[in-house]
């Protein structure tokens, strides 16, 4: 039965009509929630890939062969996609932030850690560190001070990790675990990646020595990296030290967490530092995945992972999938033009990484792409900075609309590329 409100009930009603509107119903608290649910969720998968990826390290150090350096390495590719959908949430998170480096900084100073090409040098003015070569030398000695290295565990990766006070000394992560499945890329833009054999891992038939040691850093960096996983993923359950931080004041700063880690990953980071700067250089050593050529996946689930924060939707590595209250609709309660232009453009930015990864997929790696003299390949790099240029304007307005501030992080590449070199 039908119930019909009188005129007092109707006027209670409508004077809460801002908060019932279908769209105003979504509250910031629910926005952030839904954000904080995905962040697990994604964290979460990032350790199971990783959990994978560590057994099939097991798999190859126990029988070093093509075969299972090859599914190492493809485990390694499957782990970075889940983990490359958590990049949106580091700059406006500085738990994340401060603990991101462990597990993806970049680039790094190979020499540091095994046996690198002569064409890489002896020595480097910056980094003392640049050719230590932990692999191979029980102990280390830099600027009269000497390391103990003759046990190569997570605490030693730890302790070397930027060491120096230098951020190319790289020890731990995603990166130092590629270097030793992949090797170096020595093909500059040509194609080709790394193409270190499995016999570096074989101690019976060993190539290029310490094979033993080797082995022992890849494990090592492996299960280090397991840990620093499980302590993000902590930070996100239910009591979570990043969770908790952005409960504080989700109107305010759960909100400008969101807003600026979208902004900063678009701009700075993604089209700034990590594509326009390699672009302006057509320097193969600045592309994200270097030793593997994977490049292209770590770029376009980035940019899955920001419009995945923006739609308030996350599908998992099972199939299943992590949905809530989505910032999309609180922006669009304030001003729906907004709202769609961004919808428009994160489906643009999408779309333009798309191409360039199917033009990795089938004709030339992301190195190749940015080589010099490569015009149609530098277009679709380009074309892929514009978009992500383009939708964090967009971005600036979801903000304005909202009532909130946020800075977003800039670039030299994009600001003043006349002073890159």
């Amino acid at each position: 039965m039908k119930k019909l409100f009188g005129s007092a009930a109707l006027a209670a009603l409508l004077a809460f009509a801002p908060l019932q509107d279908a769209q105003a119903m979504v509250s910031a608290d629910a926005v952030v929630k839904t954000y904080a649910d995905i962040a697990l969720a994604k964290y979460e998968d990032s350790l199971t890939t990783a959990q994978a990826l560590d057994a099939a390290i097991d798999a190859l150090l126990a029988k070093p062969s093509a075969e299972t350096l090859k599914a190492a390495r493809e485990a390694w590719v499957v782990a970075r996609r889940p983990y490359q959908q958590t990049e949106v949430y580091r700059f406006g998170n500085a738990i994340v932030d401060d603990w991101e480096g462990k597990v993806n900084a970049w680039p790094l100073d190979e020499g540091l850690i095994d046996y690198v090409d002569g064409s890489y040098g002896t020595a480097s003015d910056e980094n003392p560190f640049y050719v230590v070569n932990i692999v191979a030398n029980k102990k280390l000695t830099v600027g009269g001070k000497m390391i103990d290295a003759s046990t190569i565990d997570a605490g030693l990766l730890e302790s070397l990790h930027e060491v120096g006070e230098v951020e190319a000394n790289v020890a731990t992560g995603y990166h130092a675990i590629e270097f030793l499945l992949w090797g170096q890329d020595l093909n500059g833009n040509a194609a080709g990646a790394g193409n270190r054999s499995h016999t570096d891992f074989d101690t019976a038939n060993c190539t290029n020595g310490n094979c033993d040691r080797r082995g022992a850093y890849l494990k090592a960096a492996s299960k280090l990296m397991i840990k620093d996983l499980e302590e993000m993923v902590a930070n996100w359950k239910d009591g979570g030290a990043a969770r908790a931080e952005l409960m504080k004041d989700p109107a305010n700063g759960g909100l400008v967490s969101i807003l600026t880690g979208m902004g900063s990953l678009s701009y700075g980071e993604l089209a700034g530092e990590r594509m326009k700067l390699g672009l302006l250089l057509h320097d193969p050593e600045e592309e994200h995945d270097c030793f593997s050529d994977n490049t292209h996946e770590s770029h376009y689930y980035d940019v899955v992972g920001i419009n995945s924060v923006y739609q308030g939707k996350y599908t998992r590595i099972d199939g299943s999938v992590v949905e809530g209250p989505s910032l999309s609709a609180l922006v669009k309660a304030k001003d729906a033009s907004v709202d769609s232009a961004l919808q428009s453009e994160l489906k643009a930015s999408l779309e333009t990484m798309g191409a360039l990864k199917k033009r990795a997929e089938t004709k030339e790696s992301y190195d190749q792409m940015i080589g010099e003299g490569n015009a149609e390949g530098n277009a679709v790099v380009q074309a892929a900075i514009d978009a992500l240029v383009t939708q964090t304007k967009s971005i600036e307005k979801a903000v304005s609309a909202l009532g909130l501030k946020i800075e977003v992080e800039g670039s030299d590449s994009l600001d003043n590329p006349s002073t890159v070199k």
